[in-house]
């Protein structure tokens, strides 16, 4: 495999996972995170970046999951798009859609973080304190619990990838500061790991250029 000729799109908190372990000669791209919170803007910036690719990229990996629809319409008109047949990166870290079902299933008023989040610093516990500024506590604290109301455990997907002590006492003091369950589940990269070898089978969508990604390739008819 040529890695000279592939390309790695990911978000700021998925190259986390991915960077330990990319391959020598591949090239990378990291999209800011924030784009998350409005799908279409993150539609068009993958978009406009993946129209800039240089001519002789021929595959490109996309670091995301369907996210909210956001890489639904997308299309590379001269390169292989390929992207993990999941709905968001949380599956990512787990290493499966399945995994992340059977989390799901056994707690879903989870809350997950990884290093990648926590470094970003974009999430509901980060926000409390810009809020607390803004708002007052009293006004701070109504709005996180209202943000909060249906989450009952914050857990900390421990990957492998990373001193995850420093993380873990972090993830430990926020869910006893507003009230959650502290848990640790080990996460996995054997996803990433599939999806950097060119192992990719049906839990890819994989799209020739030319072609647009369409719900369908997430979600076929007949499942």
């Amino acid at each position: 495999m040529d890695y000279t000729k592939m390309l790695v799109m990911a978000c700021a908190t998925v190259i986390e996972e991915m960077t330990p372990i990319l391959p020598e000669g591949i090239h990378h791209k990291v999209l800011d995170f924030g784009l998350h919170v409005t799908p279409e803007k993150l539609r068009t910036t993958l978009q406009n970046e993946i129209d800039s690719v240089n001519d002789n990229i021929e595959t490109i990996l996309l670091g995301y999951g369907l996210c909210s629809q956001a890489v639904i319409g997308v299309t590379a008109r001269k390169a292989t798009l390929v992207v993990p047949r999941v709905d968001d990166c949380i599956a990512i870290f787990l290493g499966s859609r399945d995994a992340y079902t059977v989390q799901n299933n056994k707690a879903p008023g989870t809350y997950y973080l990884t290093k990648g989040w926590i470094e970003v610093g974009d999430t509901p516990f980060t926000e409390y304190n810009l809020m607390v500024e803004r708002l007052g506590k009293a006004r701070a604290d109504r709005a996180l619990k209202l943000l909060l109301k249906n989450y009952t455990r914050l857990a900390l997907i421990n990957t492998g990838q990373y001193d995850i002590e420093r993380y873990r006492e972090y993830v430990r003091r926020t869910a006893d500061r507003f009230g959650l369950r502290y848990e640790e589940i080990e996460g996995s990269n054997t996803l990433v790991k599939k999806m950097l070898e060119g192992d990719w089978d049906e839990e890819f969508v994989v799209v020739k250029p030319g072609e647009t990604i369409c719900y369908s390739h997430f979600f076929p008819p007949d499942e």
